[in-house]
């Protein structure tokens, strides 16, 4: 599933329906009534809310609640399956409301699928989404002149003494800002709930609804992607008598989010960002210039690389001699690295985009609307940062305060420190993607709230139910290592299952295979071997005429 760029969400209950939720195990209800039209044009779909206490162990602070979302089961239903997009930051109701189909075939049909908008997300849930400023106006004002706004400009892989100078200068600087980032969130309207805010309320969250829907101690069903697999890290363990039928896609480590810093840790999620930007150069000389604009005859993927490095230059050039230039090699690095996500959308990219990102460095064209307007949606579905939008177009810093509120506790790290951790990462683990900034990781350090309760351990409980854990072979931002962890922690009570493809989450690229293990686990609880592979569809072009496996073929040995 995509990561889904924050909608404005409104809910109508004006045609409440008469489907509440059964009351024959009391505690709250459920009243599930029709949602708006202009956030969910699906009219099958059923929204409701559901309040729960803020703060599970001080019932006394008061109550949360929670904008929920349901996808009726197509078959004979035997419970729900929940859901979570990851982010974080994801809306549940925008997800479901997209895929629902995906979600229902996946689960076998059999289940209501549910979701929802978690703490801090959207502004149908309370508390809702976080903004520390008043606008984008404010927003750019407070970091105006910084890489905050540019990005980091740097060249190669990082190795020119005077764009590491010009990196490690700023550091006081944007610690600073970041600290009063973190001041300026506390005193907003937002500020009262930040310590409200994180992974294990939504854990306790998604019981309370389970407990409403299906009755208390009954088993859990839960799909999560990206983030949405340190939720699932933290259910199982936290309720492991309560694990029905689990998945989890793009995991992230949770023992090493338990124990290291984001800022620091975060290189080791990065480790193949530079094979993915390789297949996919790899593909489109593969596919030739009919296929992809970024090719001429007889371009083999080194060749394309070369294009690919000059306009990076001839942009970083142009910065360096006017600092208000329309696009820098910063903002492209970006926007580059979340298309590794995807690619479903290399064609586009190559084909619509990069003609048009090569105009604007050249001077060719103004910096166009429509291509920046893409690059926000591109860098909103990108967990390296989240740009919601309000209708002022305020930033939103969900992200940061779900992420940070669930981190180590503050270490005094300096931002010297984390800026000399960038430019390692990118010297040793991935060039092209190393210095990509902002990032929702690097605030971690300097962010203020912790939340009020956080899972760090263990990791290894004994489960009801035994789980699915999902992971493609190259994965940009949630890489194999941190499936196969949580795999070897859990040992006889989960089952890896590896596709040989790339981009983040499998369900970035189609794979038979890999849906029918996941409707046999939904509908009878059976799993394949541990470490199964699976193949993507060969039908699945990547670039006219060229699937996945053909550019595995072809990956270049050379280093890129």
């Amino acid at each position: 599933m995509e990561y889904y760029k924050l909608v404005v969400l409104a809910l109508s209950f004006a045609s409440i329906v008469s489907c509440t939720t059964s009351s024959h195990h009391g505690g709250p209800q459920i009243q599930w009534g029709a949602c708006d039209p202009s956030v969910v044009n699906d009219t099958s779909l059923s929204c409701g809310f559901l309040e729960v206490p803020l703060d599970y162990q001080d019932p006394s602070v008061g109550k949360a609640r929670l904008a929920l979302i349901k996808a009726n089961a197509t078959g004979e239903r035997r419970g729900s399956v929940f859901f979570n997009p990851g982010g974080p930051g994801g809306s549940g109701l925008a997800a479901v409301n997209e895929d629902k189909d995906l979600l229902l075939g996946l689960s076998g049909g059999v289940y209501d699928v549910i979701s929802w908008d978690p703490r801090g997300v959207g502004n149908l849930t309370v508390p809702g989404e976080v903004f520390c400023f008043d606008d984008f106006a404010e927003y750019t004002t407070f970091f105006n002149g910084t890489i905050e706004l540019t990005g980091i400009e740097e060249t190669g892989n990082f190795t020119n003494p005077a764009d590491i100078k010009a990196l490690l200068v700023q550091a006081p600087t944007m610690q600073k800002k970041y600290e009063q980032l973190g001041q300026k969130c506390l005193q907003s309207p937002s500020g009262k709930f930040l310590k409200y805010i994180g992974t294990a309320a939504v854990v306790r969250d998604m019981v309370s609804i389970a407990n409403a829907l299906d009755g208390p101690g009954t088993p859990i069903n839960y799909i999560g992607t990206s983030y949405g697999t340190l939720i699932g890290s933290w259910f199982v363990n936290m309720f492991p008598e309560r694990v029905g039928r689990v998945v989890i896609d793009g995991v992230i480590d949770p023992l090493v989010f338990a124990t290291q810093e984001p800022a620091l840790s975060f290189r080791s999620q990065l480790i193949s960002a530079d094979t993915i930007y390789k297949a996919l150069i790899t593909g489109c000389a593969l596919s030739g210039p009919s296929g992809c604009a970024a090719a001429s005859e007889g371009d083999g993927p080194l060749d394309i690389d070369a294009k690919v490095q000059a306009l990076l230059k001839i942009a970083y050039d142009a910065t360096k001699l006017n600092a208000s230039v329309p696009i820098t090699s910063g903002n492209i690095r970006v926007e580059l690295f979340s298309e590794m996500y995807t690619p479903a959308d290399w064609s586009n990219l190559v084909n619509e985009e990069y003609p048009q990102i090569v105009q604007i460095v050249n001077g060719e064209a103004p910096g166009n609307a429509t291509l920046r307007k893409r690059s926000k949606r591109l860098i909103g579905r990108n967990p390296l940062v989240k740009r919601g939008s309000q209708p002022n177009d305020s930033p939103s810093f969900t992200s940061t305060a779900i992420y940070c509120a669930d981190s180590v506790d503050l270490r005094g790290t300096t931002m010297e420190q984390v800026f000399k951790g960038i430019i390692s990462t990118a010297q040793n683990v991935t060039h092209l993607f190393g210095s990509s900034w902002p990032a929702t990781f690097y605030r971690c350090s300097f962010w203020p709230v912790r939340s009020v309760e956080r899972y760090q351990g263990p990791f290894n409980k004994t489960l009801a139910n035994k789980i699915l854990i999902a992971s493609n072979l190259l994965d940009p931002i949630t890489p194999l290592p941190g499936a196969e962890t949580v795999a070897r922690l859990l040992g006889k009570d989960a089952v890896l299952v590896r596709q040989n493809g790339f981009g983040h989450t499998t369900v970035s690229e189609p794979s038979t295979c890999l849906n029918e293990i996941a409707v046999t686990y939904f509908t009878n609880g059976t799993l394949p071997a541990n470490n199964t592979l699976c193949e993507v569809d060969a039908d699945f072009e990547v670039f006219s005429g060229v699937n996945t496996a053909d550019i595995l073929a072809h990956l270049p040995s050379t280093d890129v």
